[in-house]
């Protein structure tokens, strides 16, 4: 672990956010295996902060999908694979589709604004090249749906399974060497989710999760085979 490339920590974030960013980097660019057991006491000598934010990134990391913790035993970067992402990819289609449904009937001005809003949102994260911005405000674009739809089992669910999706586009940046989606890649999305035809809507929500995957799915074949 010694030999990370780990960056100094800056201030212009949360010490926590930015643990966690450097720790990210260092998974998805493989400097950090899958199954490596994290020291916390030389991870918070390398980036030169205390246990406290440390265990703050790590614990968040957890929720994300990219440290399995096991209890007694440690933390260890964890098993990034094809089929995880295949998984993940068609249980969130399944699941986006099931939110517009229940929520067509219920689309009033406040969904609208609010979806609109956070368009707005995405593209100014896009635009200041802000990689963690623009991963929180594409789930948040997303989270309209389930916000409005009324089912709390449905919101509970997707609240978490964030944690594995804001995996899946850490993933998707690093696959197509940018900071989040392309400007324009929502706007037919917004423009059906406010319209009049359902069905297309979910047929575009097919099309659009397809959006990149091909690219993500040959990197993390590359991970899951560097790593055996």
């Amino acid at each position: 672990m010694s030999t990370l490339k780990l960056k100094p920590i800056h201030k212009d974030r949360t010490l926590r956010a930015n643990v966690a960013e450097q720790l990210r980097e260092a998974i998805i660019n493989g400097d950090l295996r899958p199954g490596t057991k994290l020291v916390e006491s030389q991870l918070s000598s390398l980036l030169g902060v205390s246990r406290g934010p440390l265990r703050e990134a790590i614990r968040q990391l957890v929720d994300q999908g990219l440290i399995d913790s096991i209890p007694y035993t440690g933390t260890y970067v964890a098993k990034i694979t094809v089929k995880a992402i295949q998984e993940l990819y068609s249980f969130r289609t399944e699941l986006e589709q099931f939110a517009f449904k229940l929520v067509w009937e219920k689309r009033d001005e406040n969904f609208r604004k609010e979806l609109n809003d956070q368009l707005k949102k995405l593209i100014n994260a896009i635009k200041n090249n802000d990689r963690e911005a623009a991963i929180f405000e594409e789930l948040e674009l997303h989270n309209v749906a389930y916000k409005y739809s009324g089912h709390e089992l449905l919101q509970d669910t997707w609240q978490r399974l964030r944690g594995r999706l804001h995996l899946y586009f850490t993933l998707h940046q690093t696959a197509h060497n940018r900071a989040g989606p392309l400007i324009n890649a929502h706007d037919t999305y917004v423009e059906l989710a406010l319209g009049d035809d359902l069905n297309a809507m979910l047929d575009h929500i097919t099309e659009h999760m397809q959006q990149g995957y091909e690219k993500v799915e040959v990197l993390v074949a590359d991970i899951q085979q560097n790593t055996i």
